[in-house]
């Protein structure tokens, strides 16, 4: 969910503009908002599993400090998603482990 209405920000008016592919599925987001912002707000809170017992992670800190929120964006494996904007049509996957490079290098 996001805030729409702030105290002090005031009223968004932001528009999804921006659509991203997480897993196979199809995600409205807003183009520069953090890849994890988008993804919290369409309901999904998993971003990776760790790689010796396979628990699942999502945002921790928010601010890229620590690795909670890696995806792999792009088939670039570790990507910080609390701390990478959202671009039009970015491909985006839980991380198994380490992550494995992809086809985009």
């Amino acid at each position: 969910m996001r805030v729409m209405h702030h105290p002090i920000l005031g009223d968004e008016t932001r528009q999804f503009n921006a659509t991203i592919t997480v897993d196979g599925k199809k995600i409205q987001a807003i183009e520069g908002e953090p890849i994890a912002a988008a993804l919290l707000a369409a309901g999904i809170k998993k971003f990776r599993e760790t790689q010796k017992y396979h628990k699942p992670r999502g945002i921790f800190c928010a601010i890229g400090r620590c690795t909670d929120c890696v995806m792999t964006v792009d088939g670039i494996p570790n990507v910080r998603t609390c701390v990478t904007p959202v671009r039009d049509g970015m491909i985006i996957n839980t991380q198994k482990g380490l992550g494995e490079w992809g086809d985009r290098l």
